[in-house]
């Protein structure tokens, strides 16, 4: 049985998600950020931690990553173009959505008070909403980032998109928007909000 260290405000919810999606028995230890718990097995004390046979997992995408090979589900096979194309929207993801929100929440609650840059949040938005056009450009024309099947980068896009929303980054793009809706009415997001 996996153990999923990390509260579900942070991205470790988008391993408890993927845990639902693919059925996998897990144990969640609400652990935030910095704390004891973490720091025993990360120290960098970052969030989520997933634990496998008594080895530490670190980083979201890692673990989304080992979860999907090892399952076989919301992936791709290595080595095939579907995956070159699934881990390069990955890439974009985290270049271009994650890390604008969480170069914006350092300098709003992360960073000491001295340190922080207020300002530095409209470019941010600004990026951020250009970064919808792209992506939407790139959409397959199914349900899915990818067209008909669900993947990786469904999580992070979305946990990314309900991020924005509760740091009030536009939704600029209606067909972004349908896509949030979507992928929130899914089964395993519900069981995984609820937890």
């Amino acid at each position: 049985m996996y153990e999923l260290i990390g509260n579900t405000k942070s991205r470790a919810f988008r391993v408890l998600w993927m845990l639902h999606e693919l059925d996998q028995p897990f144990r969640q230890i609400d652990a935030p950020p910095r704390s004891d718990n973490v720091r025993a097995v990360n120290p960098a004390g970052k969030v989520p931690v997933l634990m496998v046979d008594g080895v530490p997992i670190i980083d979201s995408t890692a673990i989304l990553t080992f979860l999907a090979d090892r399952h076989g589900g919301l992936t791709h096979p290595a080595g095939t173009l579907e995956r070159a194309q699934q881990d390069s929207l990955t890439q974009f993801l985290l270049d271009e959505f994650d890390a604008a929100l969480w170069m914006a929440a350092r300098h709003s609650f992360v960073l000491p008070e001295e340190l922080r840059q207020v300002a530095i949040k409209d470019s941010l938005k600004w990026e951020f909403e250009r970064s919808q056009k792209t992506l939407m450009r790139r959409m397959g024309r199914g349900p899915f980032l990818m067209g008909d099947k669900m993947t990786v980068p469904d999580i992070i896009l979305t946990h990314c998109g309900n991020w924005a929303m509760t740091a009030k980054f536009p939704i600029a793009d209606a067909k972004f928007g349908d896509y949030l809706t979507r992928m929130q009415q899914r089964e395993a997001y519900k069981n995984a909000q609820a937890a």
